[in-house]
């Protein structure tokens, strides 16, 4: 199953805020491999099929720099097609001073590094859904070393050319700042179901039985505020539903939760209780 395409609901793309735009384009062309879809002078969207902007970069007026321990972008998650590709990118990005961390969650294998304003970056390969082990609605996932020397064999590794096209965004993982609140809004009004839970500190949800299309923690603190509308970090994220009616529908749920739901042109806009912007549409 593919569950980053229609009927599943999931994040199509990542809105980020950057300190220097032409900085940045500079690292996630050269360093990620995106590739410029559309661009002005104080925003770019980035794509790696010369199609779909899966993430856009802002850079907004009076920009301050990441404020620490508030709600907001923990990381997006670049998704790659194959095995191959994740090994492919290893040479490359320690050929460009990339320091990295990593880790083998059982559902996937994945690395993780910051962008120059600290916005945090899981690039990632899915092991086949049928090797994911699930008891009951819980999909298991650790956070064990990732086998590099079985990874980076040198059958795995081609030159590194850029993000292939099947690239998307596998999902996002945000700072909350309460998880009991987000759980309300995520499941009762925009239905997702909640496939991991780690105690009381991180919980994570999916539809149609993804190991994950959303994290949410609260490693920043129960009760972080709010960062600054112009600080570096998450502007917003998309999420693409299956059609016109599961969309009024969720709108619906949202206004009946007193949630927001301002309708714009073919989109649903909302926020989570923590402040993070959802932008719903099909």
């Amino acid at each position: 199953m593919n569950f980053h395409t229609k009927p599943v609901t999931y994040v199509s793309n990542v809105t980020i805020q950057v300190s220097d735009l032409q900085r940045s384009l500079d690292f996630y062309q050269r360093v990620i491999g995106f590739q410029i879809l559309s661009q002005t002078s104080q925003e770019a969207d980035l794509t790696a099929d010369g199609q779909t902007a899966i993430l856009t970069i802002v850079q907004p007026e009076d920009v301050t720099p990441k404020q620490p321990r508030t709600t907001g972008l923990y990381h997006f998650a670049i998704l790659l097609p194959t095995r191959e590709d994740l090994a492919s990118i290893v040479p490359h990005l320690v050929n460009n001073g990339v320091q990295l961390g990593s880790s083998d969650h059982l559902v996937s294998e994945a690395l993780y590094l910051p962008d120059p304003d600290g916005n945090g970056i899981e690039i990632y390969r899915d092991r086949l859904p049928e090797e994911w082990t699930w008891h009951g609605d819980s999909v298991e996932m650790t956070v064990d070393p990732l086998n590099f020397k079985d990874l980076l064999q040198p059958e795995n590794i081609s030159p590194w050319t850029g993000l292939p096209a099947g690239t998307v965004m596998g999902h996002i993982h945000l700072h909350v700042d309460d998880l009991k609140t987000a759980e309300a809004f995520y499941v009762d009004a925009l239905g997702f179901e909640v496939v991991t839970r780690y105690g009381h500190q991180a919980l994570f949800i999916a539809d149609q039985k993804y190991h994950h299309h959303i994290g949410l923690n609260v490693w920043n603190g129960v009760g972080a505020p709010r960062p600054a509308e112009n600080s570096v970090g998450l502007k917003h994220y998309t999420l693409t539903v299956a059609n016109a009616e599961k969309l009024e529908d969720l709108a619906k749920r949202l206004e009946a939760k007193s949630y927001k739901a301002n309708r714009q042109d073919s989109r649903v806009i909302t926020e989570d209780a923590a402040g993070n912007e959802i932008h719903i549409l099909y």
